[in-house]
């Protein structure tokens, strides 16, 4: 049986990019798209997206370029975005409840069907739909269900526990907010997202584009 090649990490994201951009052709009723219009939307050049396309075995006509309907099919298949899943978040506070109240997820399949959370003022209450349940009865509420992905918002020190919990009730991919690194067994996929990392690497850029003060001097 043939194994989908592995797509890096960079290349992985910027199909997801790609994917996007011909998202925004299909609603404009845009039929073909070249290799040069889709790197300069994506700010990439032409040949790198070729490159990336042959991870999900797409190649264009010459001279007339991509068809915007097989492509987004394609990318579609390899990428999993009509896949179902099913997730888990633990920490309900407002980055917990920003996440889950984004409606961009359904339409990547991404379905968030139950909440834990530790506080006592939140344990009980509903965010949508769902109640919040104590964060004691995870391992139990996701070992009976189909969730297969647990987004952590908690604190750093207790976001270690949160995942050995969600590990042992099933869940293989789990999307890290918290920051610091978290310590999984081979077969889970960990996605982290340090914001403090983020905000301070935007810091640095901007330090350095920034224009010198003139001086008072002479």
């Amino acid at each position: 049986m043939n194994q989908a090649p592995t797509i890096p990490k960079p290349s992985l994201e910027r199909l997801f990019l790609y994917y996007r951009i011909l998202e925004a052709c299909r609603e404009g009723r845009k039929e073909v798209i070249s290799s040069e219009e889709l790197g300069r939307r994506a700010g990439v050049d032409a040949a790198q997206v070729r490159k990336d396309l042959t991870y999900i075995s797409q190649c264009g006509r010459p001279g007339i370029g991509y068809q915007v309907g097989e492509l987004l099919v394609a990318l579609e298949a390899v990428l999993g975005l009509k896949r179902q899943t099913h997730a888990a978040l633990v920490g309900v506070g407002r980055l917990g409840t920003a996440i889950h109240n984004y409606p961009g997820f359904t339409h990547f399949g991404l379905r968030i069907t139950a909440l834990f959370d530790i506080d006592p003022a939140r344990v009980g209450q509903r965010v949508g739909e769902h109640e919040i349940y104590h964060i004691d009865r995870l391992v139990e509420i996701v070992s009976a269900s189909t969730i297969q992905l647990g987004i952590i918002t908690v604190p750093a020190h207790a976001a270690q526990a949160v995942a050995n919990g969600l590990i042992a009730a099933g869940v293989r991919g789990l999307w890290n907010f918290a920051p610091v690194t978290l310590r999984v067994p081979p077969g889970v996929i960990v996605r982290n997202e340090d914001l403090a990392v983020g905000l301070a690497t935007l810091s640095w850029h901007l330090a350095r584009s920034a224009k010198p003060l003139v001086s008072g001097g002479k």
